[in-house]
């Protein structure tokens, strides 16, 4: 028995009338009417009787009919699923976080994508940079978001946002009364740094900044995130540079604040990172599902 005698088993059944059901086939009558006899055959059984008015059920036609509809139904959603599968529409994607990007950025683009695609189960893991690094390579994720990434030849790193830099003040602090603030400011207050961990990272970003600007600030504090880090400004251990993306961290007491004088390089990039021999279809959707989906202010 295979797929081609169910289909023509069911358009039988459902025309009572070879004539007909070869007509819907597409076929000629002789060799549906000897697909119908080897079917019975091969189940021993009589699934039609045979009339002048053309072919009835059985009671075990009947109940074959059920199954047949049953089995072509299961073969429909087996092919429908897999083709989803193949367009990266279905399955599951392994997405590594980390840093403050997941306070807006990042939230907003898997919500997308979710979105266009309700069947991927989006899973999220919190990694550090070289944590994601390691996990791609031993292939426990599939794509990663982070910062400050340096070149590695089996990965690719695509940028897919930059933000701007501001410093969060407490609210007490007279420079919480500025609209703007010169980068120079930073000399003047202890700053808070985050994250501590692997380098290159955001604290170099902000290290190199100063120190193109002829003075080394007095650090307070490194933290490990930007909640930890606004969460000290509020109160009252210094200032912190941030990206835009940590304005979202309303903290009582913690204003954010521009820098009048920003160079073109007092921004700091969110990059996606995904293995460079990464054929998968679903990879392919949720890359052009994020390049698509707008993030800097001048593209909303």
């Amino acid at each position: 028995m295979d797929i081609r005698q169910i289909r023509y088993f069911i358009a039988v059944a459902e025309e009572a009338n070879i004539g007909r059901a070869a007509t819907r086939l597409h076929m000629s009558q002789p060799p549906l009417t000897r697909q119908i006899q080897q079917l019975e055959e091969e189940l021993d059984t009589q699934l039609f009787v045979r009339t002048p008015r053309g072919m009835e059920l059985t009671q075990a036609g009947a109940l074959f009919l059920t199954e047949a509809r049953n089995i072509r139904a299961l073969i429909e959603q087996a092919t429908e699923r897999t083709q989803r599968a193949g367009q990266g529409k279905l399955g599951r994607l392994d997405v590594a976080i980390f840093g403050s990007a997941i306070l807006d950025r990042i939230p907003k683009l898997i919500l997308n994508f979710r979105n266009e695609y309700p069947d991927v189960n989006v899973v999220l893991h919190t990694m550090t940079k070289a944590e994601q690094i390691s996990a791609l390579r031993q292939n426990r994720i599939t794509v990663g978001f982070n910062r400050m990434l340096g070149p590695l030849p089996d990965l690719c790193s695509e940028v897919i946002a930059t933000e701007s830099l501001l410093l969060a003040v407490n609210l007490n602090d007279p420079l919480a009364a500025l609209a703007a603030l010169r980068f120079d400011v930073l000399a003047q207050r202890p700053v808070i740094l985050f994250p501590s961990g692997a380098r290159p990272n955001f604290v170099d970003k902000v290290l190199s900044l100063c120190e193109a600007r002829g003075f080394v600030p007095e650090i307070a504090q490194e933290v490990g995130d930007a909640v930890t880090g606004v969460a000290l400004v509020a109160s009252g251990f210094g200032v912190c540079v941030v990206p835009e993306s940590a304005t979202t961290l309303n903290f009582p007491g913690v204003v954010y604040i521009p820098f009048e004088d920003a160079p073109e390089d007092a921004c700091v990039d969110l990059s996606c990172i995904y293995r460079a021999d990464d054929q998968s279809p679903i990879l392919s959707t949720f890359l052009r599902s994020i390049r698509n989906t707008p993030l800097n202010a001048e593209e909303r």
